[in-house]
């Protein structure tokens, strides 16, 4: 929600350093951090450690003398280098096969300060639901709502008006709220779904039970999946509809690899999934969204693109 000008940012709250800090401190200090901002603004985790990377090959080559909030400073590197990545990165969606999804991540280590709204805003499907906002308007909705920091800081950073921030912020919001089958978040993100719903829906999925998954299933399921383009053969369009899904689902041809790979649950971008494994490889993940009610599923992310899976860490036994 709408903090007002008053909230304390963390640019406000970030210490002065001394001005011999060595980069390596820095980096050890604040590469959790720029990389927390940079793979909400990208949805790809490679790409997020090249902006990371950047970000402080440029801060060695520029010196640590003074920049009076190096925390603030970081952050602006990081958004500039993101929204120059963002620009190109949607004309390379736009000519990909299938559809395209974000990288999931096993783990963002963003230190044991987190706040609640910040872990919140790196659920898979509120990941997914960014895609629809320009990179300016995700530049500065991540910035305000995930990171806290106040409009006279984003405008620095994106080098933009106060006003026009506002504007981009509240036009961020209006599509992320504009979403009708995402069950309405109580802050920032939509919440995972619960063990004992992804429980009952692994069943299902198991003994290929068409009545079982049927009342799992919200009244307006989504099942989207990502093969990698030309990687992996997979369904090439979103699949919407209760009979639909549950089709896929509960179907011996089409989804027969996954019932042939190990399946176990683990957490994947903070919340549980399925993550299913042959020999010790992760083959694919699939990642569940409660619908409003919070007792059906609502959205199915399936990733199958090897690409897209090194991030995610093999379930323990």
């Amino acid at each position: 929600m709408d903090r007002g000008d008053n909230c304390t940012t963390e640019a406000t709250a970030d210490p002065p350093a001394e001005d011999n800090t060595g980069i390596e401190e820095l980096y050890q200090t604040y590469k959790g951090y720029a990389f927390s901002i940079a793979y909400r603004m990208l949805g790809t985790a490679a790409d997020a450690e090249d902006v990371v990377q950047d970000t402080f090959a440029e801060l060695q080559l520029r010196g640590r003398g003074g920049i009076q909030h190096i925390r603030a400073y970081i952050a602006k590197g990081v958004t500039n280098r993101c929204l120059n990545l963002m620009n190109t990165a949607r004309s390379r969606r736009e000519t990909y096969i299938g559809e395209w999804l974000p990288e999931p991540v096993s783990r963002v280590d963003e230190g044991p300060e987190a706040a609640a709204e910040r872990r919140d805003s790196l659920s898979y499907a509120f990941l997914v639901l960014m895609e629809r906002l320009t990179p300016a308007e995700r530049a500065v909705f991540v910035l305000r709502e995930a990171f806290q920091y106040d409009y006279a800081a984003i405008a620095e950073m994106t080098g933009k008006t106060e006003s026009n921030c506002r504007q981009l912020f509240s036009r961020a919001k209006r599509v992320l709220q504009s979403e009708p089958s995402s069950r309405k978040p109580s802050s920032s993100g939509y919440g995972p779904v619960n063990g004992k719903l992804l429980a009952r829906f692994t069943a299902a999925f198991t003994a290929y039970d068409v009545d079982g998954m049927l009342k799992l299933l919200g009244d307006h399921p989504v099942l989207v999946a990502d093969g990698g383009g030309r990687e992996v053969h997979t369904i090439l369009r979103p699949m919407a509809g209760r009979k639909g899904v549950t089709a896929l689902l509960t179907s011996r041809r089409v989804m027969h690899h996954l019932h042939e790979w190990e399946l176990t649950a683990g957490p994947v971008n903070g919340e549980p999934a399925l993550i299913f494994t042959c020999e010790g490889e992760v083959k694919a993940v699939l990642l569940l969204s409660p619908d409003r009610s919070g007792e059906r599923v609502g959205q199915l992310y399936l990733l199958m693109d090897p690409a897209k899976l090194t991030r995610i860490a093999l379930p323990a036994d």
